[in-house]
């Protein structure tokens, strides 16, 4: 199978195409190579290789031709600095994903993998001991001054347990980027239906691993703890640490889109379909900065009690329906995977006097 990776030369898309490599596949890639992304030119992967942004329709044309499948990886990814970062967003996710979508169609292609995001539910999960199960709103920025970082039940007041979010749970974006990402899943949703299709949203939870990029505000937050303990810092923890999240290897989530990809010609056409793309593992953060610094041998976080008024308390998959579906299973567990990524390399620092859009 032919298959164009969007973002192909950046973090996640580099990876998804050594998979695909290595599954018996013929991956071409088309990658802006942002400065922000790249602080050099990489060398350039051992394939077909377009260096074009995914909003020329011409380029992206030329590159859909003789393709059998699209996975979708570029974007600009993460909270960013401020709202100021939002037209950069809208036109680099939403805009890129409608030209690309749109050359498909007019391509005769008809598979899509699309990079998903579990940003998209905003809260995760949560149960109320005398309502059940509940959706908190959006925290209060004097609640989170004072340090109650907890969600409450909306009826009561009470606290809550947190709990895995599914696939069926209401999309509820709290953020520009959040936003973004559910903008996608529509449009592909849309095309799908429009053209006869085949899309699935990989609903990524907390991507690391190795390639990660170094010092930049738009990376996750696992990439700006190894940065912080590759200059000899402390991982500066936001809150109390106690954030749940779902950290899950990125040699695991480039082996879901290799699935996704051979699975998607059997999937029902016309539509599109979620899989979360977790781990399985929640952590919280303060434990994921711990495992990092004991790994890395570095200072031990620092508890800042800071926070951002984007970020969600607990956020956690249900991602059994990758595993029944496509017989996915993650093979790396948090232990060893930060001790791996503790000590691997992280993608330079991005040039300076540019915005850090992501391509991968």
């Amino acid at each position: 199978m032919r298959v164009l990776v969007t973002g192909g030369a950046g973090f996640i898309g580099s990876h998804i195409v050594t998979a695909l490599l290595a599954a018996g596949h013929d991956p071409v890639v088309l990658d802006a190579l942002l400065p922000s992304a790249h602080a050099a030119v990489p060398e350039r992967p051992p394939v077909g290789f377009t260096h074009a942004d995914v909003r020329d329709a011409a380029e992206v044309r030329a590159a859909l031709t003789g393709v059998d499948a699209v996975c979708h990886q570029a974007a600009m990814v993460g909270l960013g600095k401020d709202f100021a970062d939002a037209p950069d967003y809208v036109a680099c996710n939403d805009l890129g994903t409608a030209v690309l979508l749109s050359q498909m169609a007019e391509a005769g292609v008809r598979r899509l993998v699309l990079a998903g995001s579990m940003v998209v539910y905003g809260e995760g999960r949560y149960e109320c001991v005398r309502h059940g199960q509940v959706r908190p709103g959006a925290r209060r920025p004097e609640d989170l001054a004072a340090g109650r970082f907890e969600p409450r039940c909306p009826a009561c007041g009470e606290e809550l347990a947190p709990g895995l979010v599914g696939e069926d749970a209401p999309a509820d974006p709290r953020n520009v980027y959040a936003t973004t990402k559910l903008a996608q899943e529509h449009l592909a949703s849309a095309w799908a239906r429009a053209v006869g299709g085949t899309a699935v949203s990989l609903r990524y939870h907390n991507v690391y691993g190795p390639g990660m990029p170094r010092d930049t505000p738009y990376a996750g937050v696992a990439s700006l703890f190894r940065s912080a303990l590759a200059r000899g810092e402390a991982p500066r923890v936001f809150e109390d640490g106690g954030q749940r999240r779902d950290f899950v290897h990125v040699r695991d989530v480039a082996a879901a889109n290799v699935l996704a990809l051979e699975a998607v010609a059997v999937l029902p056409a016309g539509a599109l379909t979620p899989y979360n793309t977790g781990s399985g593992e929640p952590h919280t953060v303060g434990e994921m900065a711990a495992a990092l610094a004991r790994a890395h041998g570095g200072p031990g976080p620092v508890v800042t009690g800071e926070f951002r008024l984007g970020d969600v308390r607990h956020v956690t998959a249900d991602s059994s329906r990758l595993r029944r579906d496509l017989g996915w299973e993650p093979e790396t567990g948090f232990a060893e995977g930060m001790a791996d990524f503790a000590l691997a390399g992280l993608r330079a620092p991005a040039r300076p006097g540019h915005a850090s859009v992501l391509d991968g």
